[in-house]
Parts: C-alpha cells; sequence; structure tokens
C-alpha cells in the first residue's frame, strides 16, 4: 500500500517547529521507523508530517552532576556505542542491541520510540525502572516530567498538542539488568524485564510498563501474579506470566551476585 497524500515541512528551529505543530493534522517525524510503515499501511494519515531530524539541538549525549543527558534526536547506534552511556547508565547500553535490526538502530530514536510508547519497547520500561525525568517543550516554555509518569497508556503519554520531548535525563550509577525473550533476534519481545536497583519494570506485559515490587524474590513473585499481560497471536496469557516469572527470577539472581 501507499502512504495517503501528505504536506511535508523541516522546520530549521525549534520555535518554527513549534507553530508548524499548531496546524491541523500536523504530526511529528523524529526516526520515523514506526511511523512510515504506519503512514504505508493506512494506520494514520496526518495532513502535515513536521520532520525535525535537522535540529541540531535535540541531538547528542551529554553528562553533569552525575546524570546523563541524551537528546531526543540520539539515534539507538549513536548510544550503543557511546562510551558514557556504558559507564554511567549501563541498562541502556545493555537494552539497546535487542532493538530491531542495524538498520533500524541507525535511524530510530530515542526521542521517537518514548514518545511513542509502544508497551513492547524497551526504552520505557528502561525509563521508568532507571527513574528518568523527561524533558518536554512546547510554545509556551518548557516542563519536566518522571518516566513513571509520562506513560499514560497504550501509544498514549504526558505530551500536550504542540509539544516535543527533547531530551531524556538518566541518572548514573546503581545495579541493572536487562531481559528480554524474542521468537527471533528484532522481532518485538515476547515478555522483557528491564530492572534498576529495587525497580523492577516489566515490557509487553501491559498498556504501558508494569512495576513489580518486593523485599524478597517471593514477595515480588506473589506481585507478579496479579497483572495479566496481553496475549499475542503466538502466547497466551498465562505463558506470557509464566516467562515474566522465569525472567524475574533470573533478574533477581543476577543482581544477589555480589559485583
Amino acid at each position: 500500500m501507499k502512504a495517503p497524500p501528505f504536506a511535508y515541512a523541516k522546520p530549521k528551529s525549534l520555535a518554527e517547529a513549534f507553530a508548524l505543530l499548531e496546524r491541523p493534522g500536523a504530526k511529528v517525524l523524529a526516526g520515523g521507523q514506526s511511523l512510515i510503515p504506519s503512514l504505508n499501511m493506512r494506520l494514520s494519515s496526518p495532513e502535515l508530517l513536521v520532520d525535525i531530524t535537522g535540529l541540531q539541538e535535540l541531538k547528542g549525549i551529554s553528562t553533569k552532576d552525575g546524570k546523563l543527558l541524551i537528546g531526543a534526536l540520539t539515534t539507538h547506534a549513536q548510544l550503543e556505542k557511546d562510551s558514557s552511556v556504558k559507564k554511567l547508565v549501563p541498562l541502556l547500553a545493555e537494552a539497546v542491541p535487542h532493538i530491531a535490526h542495524a538498520a533500524i538502530r541507525n535511524r530510530g530514536t530515542l526521542g521517537g520510540s518514548l514518545a511513542l510508547a509502544d508497551p513492547a519497547a524497551e526504552y520505557p520500561a528502561c525509563a521508568v525502572a532507571l527513574d528518568a525525568v523527561f524533558v518536554l517543550k512546547g510554545k509556551s516554555g518548557e516542563r519536566r516530567v518522571k518516566a513513571a509518569e509520562f506513560f499514560k497508556g497504550l501509544f498514549e503519554t504526558a505530551l500536550k498538542p504542540g509539544e516535543l520531548l527533547v531530551a531524556a535525563e538518566f541518572p548514573s550509577g546503581g545495579k541493572s539488568a536487562f531481559l528480554e525473550l524474542t521468537r527471533r533476534h528484532g522481532d518485538y519481545a515476547i515478555i522483557g524485564l528491564a530492572v534498576h536497583e529495587s525497580r523492577f519494570v516489566f515490557f509487553g506485559a501491559g498498556a504501558t510498563p508494569v512495576v513489580v515490587t518486593g523485599k524478597s524474590l517471593a514477595e515480588a513473585k506473589a506481585a507478579l501474579a496479579r497483572i495479566k499481560p496481553p496475549a499475542d497471536l503466538y502466547h497466551s496469557s498465562a505463558t506470557k506470566l509464566h516467562l515474566a516469572g522465569v525472567l524475574l527470577e533470573r533478574a533477581w539472581n543476577t543482581l544477589s551476585k555480589p559485583h
């Protein structure tokens, strides 16, 4: 299938982008790795595509006060190769190679993935586990939103009309683990788990990242038993819940080992 007709604009500044986003039917194009297929399948039909890929201020990785600030247009491949990510926020570094395939990682972006809020994606769960803070900007100014408060529902976020997610801030340090199960490498996860310290966050287990807590493995398993992952074409809810329990135990044992 072919995409429906739409207008296209590539702003040269954030101010120009915000003005364009005020137009009816405007939609942001970042990496485009999810949006373009949805256009071609006619699942999305914007009147105007606002291509923000030329905005240099939304790219790059920097450190400040022990925190890692990552621009929204930083690609998965750039995250994968960056030494400061591996050193300061290893959970992100562990997650990136699991995202699709190399060609996708070369173009897909951190901000695009977070703003899409796909419940089967790796970054949202990592961000919640790490207690990340997202920087959102619009014509009226800037605001900061915690990851746990950003994801509202299936493909639904705290972004207001005309706002852009411009960066994400991640704290450094602490123990972490990342695990996911797929039918084939590069496929969406059947179930996955991002852990940082005492925050166990599952993806593919609900409409948003699912947080499970417990002071012991038995308590965490009891909390996990209360969730009901959505079934998919190949796996029942019960199967996914069983696999979630397997990942939970593996992660718990990994984090319990002395470093």
